[in-house]
């Protein structure tokens, strides 16, 4: 099974036991402030991948 068809096969169903799972483990109070992380680990990521754009474009010239 080719990894495309691996993200074909997850339905409805294994995402909702997928986040009851997280609900279970974390709590409902710990979840705001995890996902507040990720965005803001996001974020951080994308600024410093659009400070690397420009000196690539330079050695291009």
């Amino acid at each position: 099974m080719t990894i495309a068809n691996i993200f074909l096969a997850i339905g409805p169903w294994q995402i909702a036991i997928v986040v009851l799972v997280v609900l279970l483990l974390f709590g409902g109070k710990k979840i705001p402030e995890l996902m507040r992380g990720l965005g803001s680990g996001i974020k951080e990521f994308k600024d410093a991948s659009k400070e690397d754009e420009p000196t690539e474009d330079k050695k291009q010239e």
